[in-house]
């Protein structure tokens, strides 16, 4: 477990000053693009240890009163199935799930805008269901020869084609399940039709990664390519923020290749604009929270390997191409790391070769590996589960937490009840009956009490991990990777 190398509370207090200072430069409303995760940015947490999920939503709570929150999601995503990789949900069901968390904590959902609409049939309906929740939905399109042709864009045939998002705060917040979203083209699109109706609005970027004001090829800066290696992400010097300051600071390819449709629209609007470079459009005071560049510096390693791992696993699924392996692959060799600095993998190769069957190893903050093998009575990652809350607790390896007296009805259950032709338990099913024994049993309750102190333990497995196991394991808080093999050759797998 990384060491903390990141001040949050510092980063709340400036990041709100900021955008503070930044809406009293405009008039009437800021549109505020939040890139990245704005609820839970599991990402930003694991490479700048110390940042806490949530960060962005505490800071936007101190301005809940005048912000209201659109959420943007492309319609590709929806038609593709695109997946969150940190929570295993669909876009489409993350937009939902968004919803129900901002309104939660009291912030003001205004509206859902699918992006690149081109009347998909799923995504017609998934905008039918939005509808039938009471949800505003609104429609932007696609503008050909969008970000280059400047004219075209800014005119009544680009811009003026997407739907005019009615908002009512003079703060909004346009946030989106993840990248590639079309959060800019929203904003971009918004002020176009705010200045037709005599608005006076500006824009305002909120993206953590890259983080402008550290070096290029920082590990945090390349964690964030490899965190977006299938958008083709490319991190680079601003080159108009270069010009005309003479500073060299980073931003990545979207960005400057969008910044002169940006410049033509708020000349159009304000007559000039205030941004001389894609930087100084930014809010991102992240850079000036870190306080231990060594311990940022090795957390972002290792997510680095992380997501080569994850892509690997994408790759064998179907989910993604050969390009982007080689790329992370290009990340790691400028980061000056190989697969041998995630230290879980090899224990588990070296468990399965033992034992013949899928193993999974689990390194605790102190850098103890713990192993856990296939059995009749459990799956490597239950196995590695319980023999991780055992060592945490003090629990000698020899006690069984779990009486196969218990184990074997649930088994009988899954096989002869349910149809499941593996009787062997995986790891939701292990923590029912581990809190069923917990109850007339205080070492199964003192085993239980550890659950906790798993978040953050690195996990890593010698196949793909089933739907179930990956998802319990991710809510525990482990940092889960796999080798691109599945257990079976079968070509279905649930």
């Amino acid at each position: 477990m990384s060491r903390i190398g990141f001040d949050n509370e510092k980063y709340i207090a400036l990041q709100t000053e900021n955008i503070k200072k930044r809406r009293e430069l405009f008039g009437d409303k800021l549109y505020l693009e939040f890139g990245g995760k704005l609820f839970d940015d599991y990402h930003a947490s694991r490479v700048l240890p110390g940042f806490e999920p949530d960060s962005k939503v505490k800071m936007l709570l101190k301005l809940k009163d005048q912000a209201e929150i659109v959420i943007v999601i492309n319609a590709d995503a929806i038609e593709k199935h695109k997946k969150r990789g940190d929570l295993g949900i669909g876009y489409d069901q993350d937009v939902l799930r968004l919803i129900d968390v901002f309104r939660e904590i009291g912030l003001y959902v205004g509206s859902v805008v699918i992006t690149c609409f081109n009347n998909q049939p799923s995504v017609i309906g998934f905008e039918n269901r939005l509808k039938s929740l009471g949800v505003n939905v609104y429609r932007h399109f696609i503008i050909e020869d969008y970000p280059a042709n400047v004219p075209l864009i800014v005119s009544d045939e680009g811009f003026g084609k997407n739907d005019y998002i009615e908002t009512t705060r003079s703060l909004v917040v346009v946030t989106a399940p993840g990248p590639g979203s079309g959060k800019m083209a929203t904003c971009l699109s918004q002020l176009y039709h705010e200045h037709k109706r005599g608005v006076k609005a500006g824009y305002a970027k909120f993206e953590t990664f890259p983080i402008w004001n550290i070096p290029l090829k920082h590990p945090v800066n390349l964690a964030y390519e490899a965190a977006t290696a299938d958008l083709n992400d490319v991190n680079m010097i601003d080159p108009f923020h270069l010009d005309f300051y003479g500073e060299t600071t980073v931003n990545y390819n979207r960005d400057v290749e969008i910044f002169p449709v940006l410049n033509a629209m708020m000349n159009e609007i304000l007559g000039e604009s205030p941004y001389k470079s894609p930087t100084d459009m930014g809010v991102n005071m992240a850079g000036y929270a870190i306080f231990d560049d060594e311990a940022v510096c090795e957390a972002s390693r290792q997510e680095i390997v992380r997501r080569y791992y994850k892509t690997l696993v994408d790759v064998k699924l179907g989910h993604a191409d050969k390009e982007q392996i080689r790329k992370i692959e290009l990340l790691m060799k400028q980061a000056g790391i190989d697969e041998d600095v995630r230290r879980v993998v090899q224990p588990a190769l070296d468990k399965a070769e033992t034992t013949g069957k899928p193993a999974v190893a689990v390194e605790l903050a102190d850098g103890t590996i713990i192993t856990g093998k296939t059995s009749s009575l459990l799956g490597a990652c239950a196995s590695a589960l319980l023999n991780t809350l055992k060592i945490l607790a003090g629990i000698p390896d020899s006690i069984d937490l779990i009486s196969p007296a218990i184990i074997e009805p649930v088994q009988h259950l899954k096989t002869g009840y349910m149809g499941n032709r593996n009787p062997r338990l995986h790891t939701d099913e292990v923590l029912i009956a581990l809190s069923i024994c917990a109850a007339t049993d205080q070492t199964a309750a003192l085993a239980l009490e550890q659950l906790p102190k798993l978040k953050g333990l690195e996990l890593h497995s010698t196949v793909i991990l089933s739907g179930a196991d990956e998802h319990v394991l991710r809510k525990l808080g482990f940092n889960v990777t796999s080798e691109p093999k599945h257990e079976t050759k079968k070509l279905y797998h649930r």
